[in-house]
């Protein structure tokens, strides 16, 4: 996508679904990062990386595609922010929705140019209450100064 358009992806959004978080995977999750299993069906907090992305129907491969990467080296993790507003649990099926919120040309200090992306996706519990939000910023390096 060209830096020029870069800001008519504000307001983009994910198809959205529900996303369950099964004890199975919670546990492999949890596992993996060498800790105790957490009690009373708690969710590991690593499932953030993914749980958001899955349950809003969208994919790491579509935001690339969004943002317009190039290939090796074009995109970057500026930042992630986790939001807990009530403890995630196994066997929860959360709503999730997000999509675009943010999209601008910058440039470096050294005057490569890249495209900031933000995007927010919210896991809501079934009876209403916002339990986590997740916002991400990406970085789409552009060829050329």
């Amino acid at each position: 996508m060209d830096t020029l358009d870069i800001a008519a992806l504000v307001g983009h959004r994910f198809p959205g679904g529900v996303r369950t978080i099964d004890h199975w995977e919670n546990f492999l999750l949890t596992d993996c990062t060498g800790r105790d299993q957490l009690a009373d069906d708690l969710v590991h907090p690593i499932a953030l990386f993914h749980v958001p992305l899955q349950g809003s129907g969208t994919s790491i491969a579509e935001l690339f595609e969004l943002g317009g990467a190039t290939g090796a080296g074009s995109v970057g993790l500026e930042g992630y922010d986790w939001e807990y507003f009530r403890s995630l649990r196994e066997g929860v099926p959360y709503d999730t929705q997000g999509g675009i919120v943010s999209a601008e040309p910058l440039t470096t200090e050294t005057g490569r140019r890249y495209d900031r992306v933000v995007f927010s996706i919210e896991l809501t519990e079934p009876g209403g209450e916002l339990a986590a939000r997740v916002t991400n910023t990406w970085r789409f390096y552009r060829e050329g100064p």
